[in-house]
């Protein structure tokens, strides 16, 4: 399994109000995506940061998704270019809880 971590580092410019309206309106095209397992927007107010987690099933599907052109489309829609990491997954806990 692959995981991406793709954060937004903000200066004095950061609104949690407009990083939380992102998620709620793109939550809907995540929802079924093929190959995609789970995927988590966080808000962290204090060090002015939003940082996306994404969980694949393979590392192919994980690369094919993050193009230049995705990244261009998500720093104009956050307003930051975000830094966009390769994880491999060593182990995974689901409880199955739904929020």
């Amino acid at each position: 399994m692959q995981g991406v971590i793709v954060e937004f580092q903000y200066g004095d410019e950061f609104d949690r109000a407009h990083v939380e309206e992102i998620a709620r309106g793109a939550r809907g095209r995540f929802e079924g995506m093929p190959q995609l397992r789970q995927k988590t927007f966080t808000v962290d107010e204090q060090n002015r940061r939003a940082t996306n987690v994404y969980l694949w099933e393979s590392e192919d599907a994980a690369r094919g998704f993050f193009t230049d052109e995705l990244v261009d489309r998500v720093t104009h829609l956050y307003g930051v270019r975000p830094t966009v990491s390769f994880v491999e997954v060593a182990e995974l806990v689901d409880n199955g809880r739904s929020y």
